[in-house]
């Protein structure tokens, strides 16, 4: 394998996770995001298991502590199969654009612990995609290391604007539209709900992104792989601080 390459197995370059320098990690985020692949490519598999990651931290933690979670879910039933964690410590300042290097390291050791029967087809990021300054928010960087199909749903916007309002009805979806492409959807999943943010995070394009997120919605304004995410993060911080 060259040096520079991702594979499936977890192997690649210390620098994709740990950059030296701010300046060393927008270039890894400029080369991870020229690898991104914004179309469908589940390599002729079934989507059968789909994942939930996020990670949860205390802003004034001394330490720096990331708790990550992912949670792997069955279809169509939306059943939690399997749940993997991990806690690790970050050397990576906050800096906006940049959080992925401060997130997910602690993603990629919680998947290190997923067996092979519960490793998921399709993984839903809270955060975002291609819709970044430098085109690789969380969820394609993500997508990129592990070289799985990922999907970025985010809570607000990093870069661009609605093309257009958009519609009140769960379902509707609007452009993105940033430096005059098309960097996500405005996608609505619940009546008299904020929208959510969709974009494509690796080997997935954005409408089929932005449906399966509508497939997964079950009432709340977050897909539930997410929203499972969210709660399981959580309970993995709430845990280590009560281990203290």
């Amino acid at each position: 394998m060259p040096p520079d390459a991702a594979s499936s197995d977890g192997s690649f370059p210390a620098t994709w996770l740990h950059p030296a320098s701010l300046g060393e990690a927008a270039d890894v985020q400029r080369e991870l995001a020229s690898r991104v692949a914004a179309e469908d490519d589940f390599r002729g598999r079934a989507i059968e298991r789909i994942a939930g990651v996020d990670i949860s931290h205390q802003p004034r933690d001394p330490d720096g502590m990331i708790h990550a979670a992912v949670v792997t879910m069955s279809l169509p039933a939306l059943a939690v199969s399997a749940q993997a964690d991990a806690t690790v410590r970050s050397t990576f300042p906050y800096v906006p654009g940049f959080l992925g290097f401060r997130e997910i390291p602690a993603l990629v050791e919680a998947f290190r612990t997923v067996s092979a029967a519960d490793a998921p087809d399709l993984i839903f990021v809270d955060g975002h995609g291609m819709s970044h300054p430098r085109g690789l928010g969380i969820a394609s960087h993500l997508g990129v290391l592990l070289d799985r199909p990922t999907i970025g749903v985010a809570k607000s916007i990093l870069v661009g604007k609605p093309a257009e309002p958009l519609g009140p009805e769960p379902g509707d979806r609007v452009p993105l539209v940033w430096r005059g492409r098309t960097v996500g959807l405005v996608l609505r999943t619940k009546r008299r709900v904020n929208p959510v943010y969709v974009s494509v995070g690796h080997r997935v394009s954005l409408e089929s992104a932005a449906d399966w997120v509508m497939r997964t919605v079950r009432g709340y304004r977050l897909p539930e792989p997410t929203r499972q995410a969210h709660l399981a993060a959580n309970e993995v911080r709430r845990r280590a601080a009560a281990a203290v």
